[in-house]
């Protein structure tokens, strides 16, 4: 009796594993880059110059620094704002924070970056203030 054997087709262990670990690749650097793009990326940056109206400390887990500045447009004689606008800012860095905290109520040039989106543990704001310059 012979025996006859079928042809043997060529191995093919592993497609489907390394078909996975490429897939879950892609999906991790996708994931990577959509968090950089949405949280870190800096979409503008540049200088506002106005009155530091206030500047606080809050948050319920992640305490960030929160501030207001006032840009006025129009001012009367007696040096008054008539027309205005507000921007809204965080700051991350300890040393800016202290030096705006105790700035209230003057004139200041603050530097900004803009972010995509704002992020829980950076501030509410877009806005990150990273310097601060008194202006008489």
């Amino acid at each position: 009796m012979e025996q006859t054997t079928a042809p043997s087709l060529p191995k093919r262990r592993g497609i489907g594993k390394r078909i996975l670990v490429i897939t879950l690749l892609v999906l991790f650097l996708g994931l990577f880059f959509f968090i950089w793009w949405r949280y870190y990326y800096t979409y503008s940056d540049g200088n506002r110059y106005g009155l530091l109206q206030k500047f606080s400390r809050r948050g319920t887990m992640f305490k960030t620094y929160e501030g207001e500045l006032i840009l006025s447009s129009v001012k009367s004689n007696v040096n008054t704002p008539i027309a205005s606008e507000k921007f809204f800012f965080s700051v991350t860095e300890e040393a800016v924070a202290q030096k705006l905290n105790n700035l209230q109520g003057h004139n200041i040039t603050v530097h900004y970056e803009e972010k995509n989106s704002p992020a829980f543990w950076r501030g509410d704001s877009p806005y990150i203030v990273d310097s601060v310059k008194i202006d008489p």
